[in-house]
Order: C-alpha cells, then structure tokens, then sequence
C-alpha cells in the first residue's frame, strides 16, 4: 500500500481503534500522543478482544504491534503523508495540530479530521494549505465498523480526497462521500431522524420503547444491513411509498426541539447506562451480553489483510 506510515494525532479511542485497522492491514501508524504506555496498552486490549473472538492469532497480532510506533514530537511524524488528526473538538486545539503538521510533514497529501460536529469549512480556516484538509469521520470502534463519511471544503483537492480514499478502502472501509458539509454528516442525520420519531411515539402513547426496539429488531433492521434504504423503496415501487407518504408525513413527528421525556430525564440525571437509567432501567442488565450484540453483526465485514498471516 505505502512505505510512508500513517499518522495519527490522539490516543483515544477513536485515534488508537484506527491504529489498529491500519496496522491490521500492514500498513505501518504512528501515534503522536504523551504517555504512550495508555497508548499501547489500550491498542493491545482491541487485539486481545480479536484473538478471543477467533479474527487474529498472536502471531498476527505480533506482526501488526510491530508495525506501530509512537512518538512525543512532530518530528517523528516527518515521513507521513496522511494524518489523522483526532483530537479534542475545540478549533483552537485542531489549528496549533495544523500548524505544527503543515511545517513538519514535507510530503504531506492529507489531513483527514475525525471530528464529528465540526466542518470542514472551518477546519480549513486553520490551515495554510487548506487544499489538504477534509473531514473523514468514522464510527467507533472505526476498526470494527466499516462506514467512515468523507466531507471535503470548498478548497479540497481531488489528489487528497483519493489519496484518503484509496488508503480506507484499502483496510476494507466503506468510504460515503458527502457532496457538501451538512450538520450530523450522513448516518447521525438518519439516526436522529428516526430517534425523533421514536421518542414522539413513546410520548403520545402509541407504544413503548421495548416494542419499538423490537419491531426494529424484527422488520427491516435485518434487511438493512444487506440492501440499502434506496434498494429497498425502488423495489417496493415508488408510486407505493409515494401514497404511503402521502397519509402518514402529515403525522409524523417535526419537532425542532429536545423532546420533553428526553428533557426530564436529563433534569433528574436519568442519563442512560452511564447513570443506570434512561428509558430503560440498565442497572441488571448483563453488560457483557449486550457489548456481544452491540459489536457481533460487524464481524461479518472483517476482512484484513492481515501480516504475519504466512
């Protein structure tokens, strides 16, 4: 793939998950971050979660270690030509990252940010080379989950959207591209839009959270992950989902504010599982089961090009 390392700015989650897709896939990472011993150690438990599950051997996960390194200094990320900037979500933060890459990295081809609120517009208001600059925002962990929203500036290069393009797609990641920045990107525009919707029938008392979590589970939630929304309204028909649409828009929840259940569970610190309780009530629930669930139907799309496999 390439002889140059990829760079990767933070070591949180997001920015060590991606550690380990690149290194899964040959291709040498290195991480700027202090206290790399939490680096490594966090890097280390994402492969021991995979040669539990059967993904990797130790010998694979050897191979790929070997490929990883960290460094303290920008200088130590001389070599790159792709950065991964996944820091703290303040612009201040992200320019002084910018910087300090545009006058250290001479072959640099790209910065993608993982940033998840902000866009790339302003992202480039940092930068001198701005035709350098993108959003390529993953889903955690981006090493399990394939999808990852590529939004470029008014400015981006074409050289720099393939050059990132080309390295994700190499690591088996299903690159969506965006035309023009819009607010929540692709899949948190869909996933709210249905939320909304969700919460206003819980709260108009059509039915309860436990049944529309599993009329999701058992309808088309299945089907989804194999054909896409589009595939699936085409081959409906649609003058079908147009006389669909015709009755059921004029009902359907248009709310532009936080819905008031969501709102009083926030005001008496009902905050989900971290607090052990939100709209369900999370202090019995076997955690480790759910994790399983949460994580098994991306297995299918494990498909590294691992080292050390021979």
């Amino acid at each position: 793939m390439t002889e140059h390392p990829v760079a990767i700015i933070g070591k949180g989650m997001i920015g060590i998950s991606l550690a380990v897709l690149f290194t899964g896939n040959g291709v040498p990472a290195v991480v700027l971050a202090k206290n790399s011993e939490a680096g490594l150690e966090k890097y280390r438990t994402y492969y021991k979660d995979l040669i539990a599950q059967g993904l990797v051997t130790e010998k694979q996960a050897a191979a790929c270690e070997s490929l990883l390194s960290f460094t303290e200094e920008y200088a130590g990320l001389r070599e790159a030509e792709i950065v991964f900037e996944c820091v703290t979500e303040k612009l201040e933060v992200k320019y002084e990252v910018y910087r300090r890459v545009e006058a250290g990295c001479p072959n640099l081809k790209a910065i993608a940010s993982t940033t998840s609120a902000i866009s790339p517009a302003d992202l480039a208001k940092g930068m001198e080379q701005r035709e350098k600059i993108m959003v390529a925002h993953p889903y955690n962990p981006p090493h399990m989950v394939p999808c990852v929203e590529l939004v470029k500036n008014e400015f981006t290069a074409q050289a720099s959207i393939d050059a990132v393009t080309e390295l994700l797609e190499y690591c088996g990641r299903e690159v969506c591209k965006m035309n023009k920045p819009a607010p929540g990107f692709i899949a948190n525009r869909l996933q709210h839009a249905l939320y909304r919707e969700a919460v206003y029938m819980v709260e108009q008392g059509i039915c309860g959270p436990e049944d529309i979590d599993k009329c999701i589970r058992s309808s088309w939630g299945p089907r989804y992950t194999s054909i896409g929304l589009f595939d699936h309204f085409d081959y409906a028909g649609l003058d079908l989902i147009a006389n669909i649409e015709g009755y059921l828009y004029p009902d359907l929840c248009d709310t532009k504010e936080v819905h008031p259940s969501l709102q009083e569970r926030l005001n008496r610190g009902d905050l989900g599982y971290k607090t052990g309780m939100g709209y369900y009530d999370w202090r019995e629930r076997d955690m480790d089961a759910f994790r399983k669930k949460t994580s098994n139907p991306y297995l299918r799309f494990f498909n590294w090009k691992l080292p050390g496999s021979v």
